[in-house]
């Protein structure tokens, strides 16, 4: 079936939803849940009006429909509504988290006082704290008291990773358990014309979203999101080949060297068709792909891999004030995320070295700096045609999901490359980590 077809019948069995909802606001909160889900923010955002209209008092329909308007860059409608949230349910943390990511605080026009005081109070449980000094450390640093923000950040931070279960040094042996099942260099076998996937790797919040962004304003290029297609297409190769399900984590990564990558490649296409319309040329900018660089490039071979790199204390840095909605989780401990910073590194060193001239790599520095110089490289890498207006300009139509859903809105901005220098005292023991590591280039 295509992908026309299946959106013409999604969209007729919408319209039948909404139609025998009629006046009931929880049928259109469930048909806004649903359409969220999918993806589909627009009718997501139309549910939700409904819902909301139907039963303005209810805060769950407002908060969802300020998540949405969040993801459509409708940033002051979203932080209407999650003042209603917040003066309905002042113990709904979240709110207050989403509340204060939603722009740039300032002097005249923050919540830093309303979240003391509600700090003071104490919390319910330990979600409720982290969410709250987050939005701290968040609030402060906007306002350029960088030592109450740390101070918020790694009470928060120490708080989230109490109540995680997470051993750093299975992702590390992760890392040499990969680089053993790879170990030979791999020749470029794509066509003449890339025509495949582009995929977009890397540590979390070192500009991936950046770079989407600006491929993505290319007429053939579709933006896809953070995909987890590969690493699930890469799961079922791996227990094809190995004849079982039940493979310990070293057993599926020797396994899936062993893979048919022809079919495994196919299956990622099938796989991810419904979110890109069966487009040739789309991005996935699933960061974590960077540790199936090898397997991409046998099973895809005419896609391309940009890795997006940004200097290692900015990027720890960025990694640990943010509160990721799931995943990463080293990245609330200094250390810890010192150590997987040093072991993605050695990845990527042995990709580079076993994919020569397969992989690119794309500075976030200079895609700030210099956006159409770096942007005419990421086009010449990927063979995209040159196009105009791409490059710096304001993101209000963009629809995204990540960490990242409120800064994409911003022109391209500078600020953030130094931000890290302000807790350059705080951030000392990452750059003594990461020196004994032999990472270069931290000062």
């Amino acid at each position: 079936m295509s992908a026309a077809r299946n959106h013409a019948e999604f969209g007729e069995c919408l319209s039948a939803a909404r139609h025998s909802a009629a006046d009931d606001p929880v049928a259109h909160g469930a048909i806004g849940d649903f359409c969220s889900a999918r993806g589909d923010y627009p009718a997501a955002l139309d549910a939700y009006d409904e819902a909301v209209q139907l039963d303005p008092l209810n805060p769950r329909y407002r908060y969802n429909r300020a998540a949405v308007r969040r993801f459509l860059g409708e940033l002051e409608g979203a932080e209407a509504d999650l003042d209603s949230v917040i003066a309905a349910s002042p113990n709904d943390a979240e709110a207050w988290h989403l509340r204060s990511d939603l722009r740039v605080q300032t002097a005249d026009r923050n919540h830093v006082v309303e979240l003391e005081l509600r700090s003071g109070r104490g919390f319910q449980d330990w979600r409720q704290e982290v969410q709250i000094r987050f939005a701290l450390a968040k609030e402060y640093e906007d306002l350029g008291q960088y030592r109450d923000s740390w101070r918020a950040l790694h009470a928060g931070s120490a708080v989230r990773r109490k109540n995680l279960k997470y051993d750093v040094r299975v992702d590390l042996q992760t890392v040499d358990w990969i680089r053993e099942a790879f170990p030979a260099a791999v020749q470029d076998n794509s066509d003449c014309e890339p025509s495949g996937p582009i995929f977009i790797v890397g540590m979390p919040r070192t500009g991936t979203t950046l770079l989407e962004r600006i491929l993505g304003r290319h007429c053939d290029v579709h933006a896809a999101g953070e995909l987890a297609d590969f690493a699930v297409a890469v799961v079922a190769a791996a227990q094809r080949a190995a004849g079982r399900i039940d493979l310990s984590r070293p057993a599926l990564i020797a396994a899936s060297a062993r893979a048919n990558f022809a079919a495994l490649g196919a299956d990622y296409l099938a796989r991810t068709g419904p979110r890109t319309g069966n487009r040739p040329r789309f991005v996935d900018k699933m960061p974590l792909n960077y540790l199936y660089c090898g397997l991409i490039r046998r099973a895809l071979p005419n896609a391309r891999i940009l890795h997006v790199t940004r200097h290692p204390l900015a990027t720890c840095y960025a990694g640990y004030k943010t509160l990721f909605a799931q995943g990463y989780p080293f990245s609330y401990d200094l250390m810890e995320i010192a150590d997987y910073y040093a072991g993605y590194r050695r990845l990527m060193a042995h990709w580079h070295q076993t994919l020569p001239g397969q992989i690119l790599d794309v500075s976030y520095e200079r895609l700030i700096t210099d956006p159409a110089g770096e942007a005419e490289r990421v086009f010449e890498f990927c063979g995209l045609k040159r196009g105009g207006g791409y490059v710096d300009v304001p993101g209000g139509e963009w629809q995204t999901t990540t960490a990242s859903a409120s800064q994409v809105r911003r022109p391209i901005y500078r600020t953030s490359i130094d931000l890290w220098r302000h807790y350059a005292v705080e951030l000392a023991p990452v750059s003594e980590r990461l020196a004994a590591a032999g990472i270069a280039g931290i000062d």
